[in-house]
Formats: C-alpha cells, sequence, structure tokens
C-alpha cells in the first residue's frame, strides 16, 4: 500500500500517529474478516519472468512466484489489523508480518504499524467479496530495467469456516 506519513519535532523525538479505536462504523463492518491477494494489474506491460520468452504482460499476479502471491490482510472488530507476506506458503525467503489499527472512512482506508500510517483510496467490489487499491511504482522487469507504473492490488474475502 502506498502512502507512507511519519513526522518529527525539533527535538529528534518522533512523533507518531495514534492507533485508531472506537466502534466500527457500518461501512468498516464490510472490512471485517481476511482477504487474500487475488490480482496484480499493471497500466504497463512488463516482462518479470526469468523464463528465457520476451512476454511482458499487464497481468503481475501470473508472472509472480507462490510467495509473493501469498498475502493475507486480516481485519479485526477491535480495529486490529494483520498483514501476512508469505506465511502459508513452503520455503518462503522474506516472509513478513505487520500488525496495526485501521480505520475506513469514505473509501478510504488508513493503517497504523508501528510509527507509520499509510492510506489507500478503496474500490468495494463484487458485493463486498473484494477489494481493490492502487499506486504507483517503479517496477524493475527481468532485465534490471525501471519502468514507472500504475499497479492495481486486488483482495478477495475468505470464506469463513
Amino acid at each position: 500500500m502506498g502512502g507512507l506519513l511519519s513526522s518529527c519535532d525539533s527535538n529528534d523525538d518522533v512523533s507518531c500517529p495514534e492507533d485508531f479505536s472506537g466502534a466500527l462504523t457500518a461501512e468498516e463492518g464490510q472490512l471485517v474478516g481476511s482477504w487474500a491477494l487475488s490480482a496484480i494489474v499493471s497500466d504497463t506491460a512488463l516482462d518479470m519472468t526469468d523464463d528465457g520468452e520476451v512476454n511482458p504482460s499487464t497481468d503481475f499476479f501470473a508472472q509472480y512466484g507462490d510467495c509473493q502471491k501469498d498475502a493475507i490482510y486480516t481485519f479485526g472488530t477491535d480495529r486490529s489489523y494483520t498483514f501476512e507476506q508469505s506465511q502459508n506458503t513452503e520455503s518462503c525467503d522474506n516472509a513478513i508480518t505487520l500488525d496495526g489499527t485501521w480505520r475506513l472512512a469514505s473509501n478510504q482506508l488508513s493503517l497504523v504499524s508501528g510509527c507509520s500510517l499509510q492510506n489507500n483510496v478503496l474500490e468495494i467490489a463484487g458485493n463486498g467479496q473484494s477489494l481493490s487499491f492502487s499506486g504507483d511504482f517503479s517496477v524493475r522487469d527481468v532485465n534490471g530495467a525501471l519502468t514507472d507504473a500504475k499497479i492495481t492490488f486486488t483482495y478477495s474475502l475468505v470464506p469463513q469456516v
């Protein structure tokens, strides 16, 4: 997700954003649960695979390995959230777990984790079964060239068991 913000005062003390608290709104209630990464689409076709073929695509998800595709957000009713990447796939080198608090207002998802604040405009579709957000990134292709691209990440609601 994009939009990392933090600030410092003149005493070099870091001023961290406060955790979100309070009851969820009806809008926020639709996010409660786990959301698995289901699509990554770029506005620019790039070749991300070292497969010996020149085959650029805007479908980054199809070009990524299992470890990169293994990403899940879990949003709790107590405003806690967890982001896990490469936790459910074996032999992943860069497993990540982040946690913090969250708020959704006017389709803007705000996440506080550690001493950072991220803000992303969400599009919720499929009768609340998928959510998407976009950001601008510099992407390195298989040949090492950097290209600026707008990338949309889509997460699908994981059915509760």
